[in-house]
């Protein structure tokens, strides 16, 4: 739910460099740092969305997204619906 978290505070927390972190979680999820974090981001918003948290726009701050129409964009191309779509689908 933090808005701010970078790769290179993952980075800090696991104690690996940059590169290092990259490699490990490439060959471990086949994505990439910023990959990882956004899926890991929409996955649960949809957590969120299917147990009522709230709307779509909290959620989308709930979960770290700054900007809402990136939150739909990314979530429409995990997830094949937008937000209130899903949502909609979820009740």
């Amino acid at each position: 739910d933090d808005e701010d978290l970078q790769v290179e505070d993952l980075c800090r927390e696991v104690g690996l460099s940059r590169s290092q972190f990259h490699r490990k979680l490439k060959a471990l999820t086949g994505q990439s740092a910023g990959e990882f974090v956004r899926t890991h981001r929409l996955q649960r918003a949809a957590d969120l969305l299917r147990g009522g948290y709230g709307n779509v726009t909290e959620v989308a701050y709930a979960v770290g997204f700054r900007s809402l129409s990136y939150f739909a964009k990314s979530f429409r191309q995990q997830y094949g619906a937008s937000p209130s779509e899903y949502l909609r689908r979820s009740r």
